[in-house]
């Protein structure tokens, strides 16, 4: 079955009308928004301690992503369904076979400093996240744009981007190695937010310093606490900013707890005005807890683990293909989600989300997702008389995300009780320290994974992750003929592209790089007196319309 966006959101609004727990009346003030709350009043919401310095070419988790999306604006904004309208661009438009985009920006657009936002302050923010020399986590959504393979090289290679060119001030053009019809769709996402000049030190790289303390051209700006680290970052509205996204709250605090059973208490005493993820202590009595105002719908957010190629008994070999098929099949995913998540999430049947447009659960390949004990322990006896399995099968999982714990034990004993062999999670506190040793490849053992969309279409599910060298390829995972799959997908629309990225997919069901899981409800609660609270697209609040 093959679903367009606006059937699934007419679905979506059928659900929340009958899930959602209606706002209450805010309390009184002096300064009112449109929907009657506070236009002063500081938002506290849930956050966690972001893994690296806020860059925007180099964060590629909530962590920092979230204060980013704040922080910063692009040349687009994504309106609450997912689709876009300008903020600092004037118009963006394409030649004939879209493979050449000129960009004109809007007059009078400032960074917090005082500087101008300029087309320089694009291109050459987009030509350092382009270089593989930084090493920035992002590097891969550049590589649509001409010339990215030439950046860097060691011999002879270019300094800057020849797809990229200033023409002044106020133009750009953004030449792509071949069509893609929908690129616009992917410049709201932060990879691609604008960096003032005093990021940059003398040699021309973005300063850890700035990262920490980063200057941004959006709704809101760093407070003069800003990041305290392992406690919370604080912004406050930027006056300047006359964009689409603009504040109508006095400003927002993103906490950092310990546990998301920490941060649910924490709403229930009114010490917390959001939690984006309901943890599953309380899925079954959140929307009937008078302490909160709950909320509950379908949402984007897509769960799996990643096993690396490098782990023993899981290379890109015979081997390594029968003990991921083994692994997938001895996971029983409808009852994890019934038994601990409420039915809050939803067995997965693909690597994307069922409110994107064109997908589809018939994806060739995909009865290796179903529970089927008896095939599972025959694909791993398969594998044994290839190479006999010794060791132990380990999940790690962060410990400060919802659920996490729970899923991973249940999972490692359905592992372990199907193909008998010793199995177990394994916990980090935070989701920062399971990142640091996921970045930097010292981690030993499968791990969780999961994505939130950056831009609504099913290739950001795929390219990103999966693709030869993409920046949030965990696992190192390489296909040459998924990646001219989605190459081409890019430059393809309609039905042609769908028929594409089912292929894609297909490739991925076969070499599993990661154990898809489920697709995750939006579920939150919230203050009783907060306003204007609603998920968009990418399964986050409208942090700016927020207001109590």
């Amino acid at each position: 079955m093959r679903l367009s966006r606006r059937t699934r959101l007419a679905g979506v609004a059928l659900i929340a009308a009958g899930s959602l727990t209606l706002a209450a009346c805010g309390g009184g003030s002096d300064d009112k928004s449109e929907g009657g709350g506070s236009t002063k009043s500081v938002i506290t919401v849930y956050g966690t301690n972001p893994q690296n310095p806020m860059i925007p070419t180099a964060t590629n988790e909530v962590g920092g992503g979230d204060p980013l999306d704040n922080l910063f604006s692009g040349l687009v904004a994504y309106n609450t369904d997912g689709s876009v309208t300008n903020d600092v661009a004037e118009s963006i438009e394409p030649n004939k076979d879209s493979t050449v985009w000129t960009v004109k920006l809007k007059d009078g657009k400032k960074f917090t400093d005082g500087s101008a936002v300029t087309a320089d302050s694009f291109v050459k923010a987009w030509n350092y996240g382009a270089n593989p020399a930084n090493k920035q986590l992002n590097n891969y959504f550049f590589y649509p744009i001409k010339g990215t393979d030439d950046v860097g090289n060691t011999v002879g290679g270019a300094k800057t981007v020849s797809g990229l060119k200033v023409i002044d001030d106020k133009s750009f053009t953004i030449t792509l190695k071949s069509s893609e019809s929908d690129f616009p769709l992917r410049l709201g996402y932060s990879a691609y937010f604008p960096v003032p000049d005093s990021a940059y030190d003398s040699a021309g790289k973005i300063t850890k310093e700035y990262g920490n303390k980063p200057i941004g051209n959006g709704p809101y700006k760093l407070s003069k606490t800003g990041w305290e680290k392992n406690k919370q970052i604080s912004l406050v509205p930027n006056p300047d900013y006359d964009g689409p996204h603009k504040a109508k709250n006095g400003g927002l605090t993103f906490k950092f707890f310990n546990s998301v059973d920490s941060a649910y208490t924490a709403v229930q005493s009114g010490t917390l005005d959001v939690l984006d993820q309901v943890p599953p202590s309380a899925l079954t009595t959140f929307e009937s807890d008078s302490a909160v105002k709950a909320y509950n719908e379908p949402g984007s957010s897509f769960s799996s683990f990643t096993i690396p190629e490098r782990l023993a008994h899981f290379g890109k070999n015979e081997e390594g293909e029968l003990r991921r098929a083994a692994i997938s099949m001895a996971i029983n995913r409808p009852e994890i989600t019934k038994k601990i998540f409420n039915n809050a999430r939803t067995p997965a049947s693909d690597f994307t989300s069922p409110v994107l447009d064109g997908w589809t659960d018939k994806v060739t390949g995909n009865e290796v997702l179903k529970f089927n004990p008896e095939e599972a322990k025959a694909k791993w006896a398969e594998a044994d008389k290839i190479s006999k399995w010794s060791g132990k099968f380990q999940l790690a999982y962060n410990n400060d995300g919802a659920g996490n714990k729970e899923f991973s034990e249940a999972m490692a004993n359905q592992i372990k009780n199907t193909l008998g062999i010793d199995a177990e999670p394994k916990a980090y506190p935070t989701f920062d320290e399971l990142r640091t040793v996921v970045t930097d490849r010292t981690i030993k053992t499968p791990f969780r994974t999961g994505w939130q969309a950056d831009y609504p279409s099913m290739l950001n599910y795929l390219g990103p992750i999966y693709a030869t060298g993409a920046g949030s390829n965990d696992g190192d995972y390489s296909n040459k003929d998924f990646d001219k799959l989605i190459q081409d997908a890019s430059a393809a629309t309609g039905d042609d592209r769908y028929k594409l990225i089912g292929e894609a997919q297909a490739i991925l069901m076969k070499d599993l790089p990661a154990i898809p899981l489920w697709y995750q409800n939006a579920t939150a609660v919230t203050a009783k007196d907060l306003k204007g609270f609603v998920f968009n697209w990418k399964q986050k609040p409208d942090y700016y319309a927020l207001t109590k």
